[in-house]
């Protein structure tokens, strides 16, 4: 695009133009900064690489070209749940291109179990393993997000689902953005995990299982939730009024004689009746993911 030429001020002299010749001159020099402008989107349209439409718009935008006028397709409109006449938009940029600078994949880790069986402990582990190794992770954990995002909902089962259906979406973009998300909720039911598994193809879900006796779990009671529900002042809490349903399809790290590609969960759980480091148990998660190639773009 040409550069506009500025017209030198006006200067106050006996042969300064007449008031309508110097109005006449600033009108005509608006007119052509207006017609500038308005062919600068045009031509930001048809660059490679843009975001300004769809692929489909910029090709029958080129197709009209050759006739002189640009013909625009009506988008096809999706209904989503409550959601009507929304439109999909892609951008030149994405899940490879974000995987390559960060020189890994995206990808959920979902870590479930129950209350007191270390969750967030294993999570914060592992993100700090990674961390170090130059990874970039972030970690959900469920706690956590009830304090804002999912606030609004109890502990009721139709909320519990609701509550892993949002976390599910939010670790979903997590992964496409390339990071490798940790979630650390109880999730209880299998159900929930199996959908939240479903949002996420190409094995890009991994499923952490904290199998840790329930005996274990309530000697531990860190926030005091055990007790509390075994007098009643709680209810529907998973492991005492409320069901556990265990992972039976999970990606796996079995023991140490069964190959990685061959095992059906990633599980940790006691060793000799003592219960490994946080390390110990992150470096299992480590393991599955440096054997699976997450850990290269």
């Amino acid at each position: 695009m040409s550069s506009l030429s500025i017209p030198p001020p006006l200067l106050r002299s006996s042969h300064s133009p007449s008031p309508p010749a110097a109005a006449a001159a600033k009108a005509n020099w608006r007119k052509r900064a207006a017609r500038v402008r308005v062919r600068a989107p045009v031509a930001a349209l048809a660059g490679d690489g843009g975001c300004a439409g769809t692929g489909m718009e910029q090709q029958h935008l080129q197709a009209g070209s050759a006739s002189g006028s640009p013909v625009r397709e009506k988008p096809f409109m999706s209904n989503i749940g409550k959601s009507t006449n929304i439109l999909w938009h892609d951008c030149p940029i994405g899940q490879p291109e974000r995987q390559k600078l960060l020189g890994q994949k995206g990808c959920v880790i979902w870590i479930t179990g129950l209350s007191g069986s270390g969750k967030s402990t294993v999570a914060c582990a592992l993100s700090r393993e990674l961390h170090y190794r130059g990874h970039h992770t972030y970690v959900l954990d469920g706690d956590n997000l009830r304090h804002g995002l999912n606030r609004d909902l109890s502990f009721k089962a139709e909320d519990r689902t609701e509550n892993i259906r949002r976390v599910g979406e939010v670790a979903k973009l997590f992964a496409d953005a390339g990071t490798i998300c940790i979630a650390s909720l109880i999730s209880p039911y299998r159900r929930d995990r199996d959908a939240c598994r479903a949002l996420l193809p190409d094995s890009r879900f991994i499923e952490v299982f904290m199998d840790l006796p329930l005996e274990l779990c309530e000697a531990r009671d860190p926030k005091g939730l055990y007790k509390l529900a075994r007098t009643g002042k709680i209810k529907g809490f998973t492991g005492v009024d409320d069901p556990y349903e265990s992972p039976v399809n999970s990606e796996a790290l079995a023991p140490e004689s069964v190959s990685i590609a061959l095992a059906q969960h990633i599980v940790i759980k006691m060793e000799g009746g003592e219960c490994p480091s946080p390390k110990a148990m992150a470096q299992q998660v480590l393991s599955y993911l440096e054997k699976n190639g997450y850990l290269q773009a």
